[in-house]
């Protein structure tokens, strides 16, 4: 037992326009508790509350985040392992993160939340350079490949 991983359960959403492009956040470091890591980019999401199913979690963290009420249906694309950890007070903990694809019309209206400073579209591409910070390489590549 001495040598098992802990982990807190999030969700995410790879949210893309009909271009194809992902929507990324910049976090902003001064919000994140105990950020550790500056300022990178992300895709929405965060941790299951107690007592919440995985598609309740994302819909109060799209909703919390980026004003998004309405959204098609979720569909599973991985379950990765984050390269960051999440400080506890005793140490720190693995993230382990279950990522959605989310298809969004063109023309929705975003309203960021404190936790984030910016947003903006990337082709696949670029999308996966940017989350080389937290996400593992298979999961980079499969960003690039969509």
């Amino acid at each position: 037992m001495a040598n098992e991983e802990i982990f807190h359960i999030g969700v995410k959403a790879l949210i893309r326009n009909n271009d194809g492009n992902i929507l990324l956040l910049k976090v902003n470091p001064e919000v994140l508790k105990n950020n550790q890591h500056g300022v990178y980019w992300d895709i929405p999401g965060g941790r299951i509350q107690k007592g919440q199913d995985a598609a309740s979690a994302l819909s109060r963290e799209l909703l919390e985040e980026l004003g998004l009420a309405e959204f098609r249906e979720p569909e599973l694309l991985s379950a990765v392992i984050s390269s960051l950890r999440i400080p506890v007070h005793n140490g720190d903990v693995g993230l382990a993160l279950f990522v959605y694809t989310v298809k969004i019309e063109k023309n929705i209206s975003i309203s960021l939340s404190n936790e984030h400073t910016e947003y903006n579209w990337f082709p696949p591409r670029e999308a996966a350079e940017k989350l080389a910070v937290k996400y593992p390489q298979e999961f980079t590549e499969l960003v690039g490949k969509l």
